[in-house]
């Protein structure tokens, strides 16, 4: 393609990516390319001044302000960095601060965290608000959730009038770990990184959810401070150190190769960081020659944020391993030649799936590049063909488990595959906690600390172990006592009840949900009957699809499957239908339900529609039969009207059910 189509081709990357990393906190693109893209766009736009366009993303800093929180106009900018890519780089930053100044320079150099920018506004010493950077001059309000973080003082020694710091939130290493084990064990999607996870709790609307993460936060910056005058930047990090603030580690250096080599040595050594780093800052330490330097419209001229290339190295694949993860999902590694990579010995190297190694040719026997890009595990980045030694062949993932040897299946809305068993050992904690979850069986007290301990201990190995177990086998465990053991064996005994809906839910088959489960129960009564269906007999259940009906058939199918049932059967779990008949007077009408109903919240509201065969979803398209708005309804209010779809209070939501009996 020529410039100016190239052009074009990096504004709708660069937008999509901005998109997603900002307003979705959904990242698809590495930090790096994005980087490095955007400064091929502004070369491009150098060169060709008369194309470029206000929505080019060389001409804004940020993303939108997400729907949910308040906006935040900043007092003070909280502007964005120059990039620099290597140490010659940095030395031409070093010449242009050199020139502008008279006399030596001092800088400050510090490690550059890989989270999230916020600003935290105090007033008479008390912190009043906190808010994300957003597109620099506009923010969310996440003060609520900025509470929740213990690092953060609520009260500072000295009352201020006003004072407003700069700080990045992250998530801890070890606590993205345990928060990923314990989405694996719920079956939730993972977060690719602690980036990404901690962008994702700081945007929670529930403050519960963010105080669970576990978040910390460095500061780095005074943006205003009223009736305070500070003549370096080190001065206001020792000031901030006093308040009691969580500070940066930083480093004095007296020229810009000094700085360098700090620069290189934060490198070497960002393994010994709680927090992952991109990069390292490298700053003009005088306030004074701060102002002297100033800003350009995007960047100040007395900053530079360095930033750290993947690190790549050959290697080799000695073997190809796939290990079950405990939703399933067959995840093949590559256990590769050991080789030094961030500061780690690195011996192995995700495949991520079928398609991965598809794509890149991987085989046993390969040399490859490896690296690890603020990734926890490595991964392999190409196949150097000219090495490849004679005699090798492709790798497929193996059709059946390798731990259970069930069949295994591929996602139909994915790339993964996934073992089919239901009594898998690899799934067995997460089979159990889903199990046990609200939605489904509803075993209050039987959480992930305790089916951990259960299964620990011996005492369970599948759902139904769970009714053969006493008060005194489960007394003595961790977390336990006399009364909780008898609170979770009640809640044993109650689940036995729980109905046929909930059990389908409850068993995890994929394609079948909450509503499938309860549309299946009030279709066929009982487990029995709904085991004997035939594939014509399902798919002619409202919402029940060819795809849902084979993944019925071949769970019942599956010898673990009916190993489970007849478990289930002879603790005496109820195998018949709790569910009201479905009627079908609102058969072929899809509802969004949005804001604060007066009288019932949504799951209520979506019950009373399912009932009559209606659908509720969770967006506005164009098949969208009727929006039920409340108070506070938000965007998904707005797409209704711009698409004329009727919009129903909760009055007449009834009004139209009672003209459908």
């Amino acid at each position: 393609m020529d410039e100016k189509q190239e052009i074009q081709s990096l504004r709708r990357e660069l937008e999509q990516a901005n998109y997603e990393y900002y307003v979705l906190d959904n990242p698809s693109m590495s930090d790096y390319d994005f980087d490095h893209k955007l400064r091929r766009l502004e070369e491009l736009e150098a060169k060709y001044p008369e194309l470029v366009t206000p929505d080019s993303p060389t001409q804004r800093v940020g993303g939108k302000v997400a729907d949910g929180f308040a906006e935040v106009h900043h007092r003070v900018p909280l502007e964005s960095l120059q990039d620099v890519f290597s140490f010659e780089e940095l030395a031409d930053f070093g010449q242009r601060v050199q020139d502008a100044l008279t006399g030596g320079v001092e800088y400050d150099v510090e490690p550059k965290v890989d989270g999230l920018s916020v600003a935290l506004e105090y007033e008479n010493g008390l912190f009043v608000r906190g808010a994300t950077r957003g597109d620099g001059q506009v923010g969310e309000d996440v003060t609520e959730n900025l509470k929740t973080i213990p690092s953060i003082p609520l009260r500072l020694p000295e009352a201020l009038p006003s004072l407003i710091v700069r700080g990045e939130v992250f998530m801890p290493k070890k606590s993205f770990e345990q928060l990923n084990a314990d989405r694996e064990l719920k079956g939730e999607a993972l977060f690719a990184n602690p980036r990404n996870a901690a962008a994702g709790s700081l945007r929670q609307l529930d403050p519960k959810i963010a105080a669970s993460r576990k978040l910390d936060i460095r500061v780095f910056n005074v943006q205003w401070a009223e009736g305070k005058i500070f003549t370096t930047h080190t001065e206001t990090l020792e000031y901030l150190q006093e308040q009691r603030f969580k500070v940066i580690p930083h480093y004095t250096c007296h020229s810009i190769q000094e700085a360098a080599e700090r620069i290189a040595a934060l490198g070497d050594g960002r393994e010994e960081f709680p927090f992952d780093i991109d990069g390292a800052v490298v700053k003009v330490n005088n306030l004074s020659d701060r102002t002297v330097l100033g800003s350009t419209a995007k960047f100040p001229r007395w900053a530079a944020a360095y930033k750290y290339p993947p690190e790549q190295k050959e290697s080799v694949v000695e073997d190809i391993v796939v290990q079950v993860g405990r939703t399933g999902v067959l995840t093949p590694k590559a256990v590769v030649k050991a080789v030094r990579l961030a500061g780690t010995t690195v011996t192995n190297a995700t495949l991520h799936n079928q398609d991965f190694i598809t794509e890149k040719d991987i085989r046993i026997g390969d040399t490859v590049l490896v690296q690890k890009a603020g990734e926890i595990i490595p991964e392999i980045v190409s196949v150097i063909k000219d090495k490849r030694p004679e005699g090798t062949q492709p790798y497929h993932l193996p059709d059946h488990c390798p731990v259970c040897g069930a069949p295994v299946a591929r996602d139909e809305d994915g790339a993964h595959i996934r073992c089919t068993g239901a009594e898998c050992p690899a799934q067995r904690l997460r089979h159990l906690v889903h199990f046990a979850s609200r939605d489904a069986m509803d075993i209050e007290g039987l959480g992930p600390a305790v089916v951990e301990s259960l299964v620990g201990a011996g005492l369970v190995k599948g759902p139904g172990d769970l009714y053969s177990l006493t008060a005194d086998q489960v007394e003595p465990l961790e977390r336990m006592g006399k009364k909780s053991a008898e609170n979770l064996m009640a809640a044993i005994e109650k689940s036995k009840s729980a109905g046929l809906g909930r059990l389908l839910f409850a068993f995890g088959i994929r394609q079948v949900g909450q509503k499938a489960g309860k549309i299946l129960a009030s279709r066929f009564g009982t487990l029995d009957a709904l085991m004997a269906a035939t594939e014509e007999e399902l798919t002619a259940v409202p919402d029940i699809g060819g795809i849902t009906a084979k993944s019925l058939l071949d769970w019942f199918a599956n010898d673990q499957s009916r190993h489970l049932i007849e478990a289930l059967r002879q603790a005496g779990v109820s195998f018949d239908s709790t569910e009201a008949p479905v009627g079908d007077k609102l058969a072929g009408k899809t509802f969004v339900l949005t804001g604060t109903l007066p009288t019932m919240d949504r799951k209520e509201a979506a019950a009373l529609i399912e009932a009559q065969g209606g659908k509720v979803s969770g967006s506005v398209s164009k098949k969208t039969s009727y929006v039920v708005a409340g108070e506070a309804a938000g965007s998904k209010l707005q797409k209704a009207n711009d698409l004329g779809i009727p919009v129903l209070s909760e009055e007449e939501l009834l009004a139209l059910l009672a003209q459908q009996e």
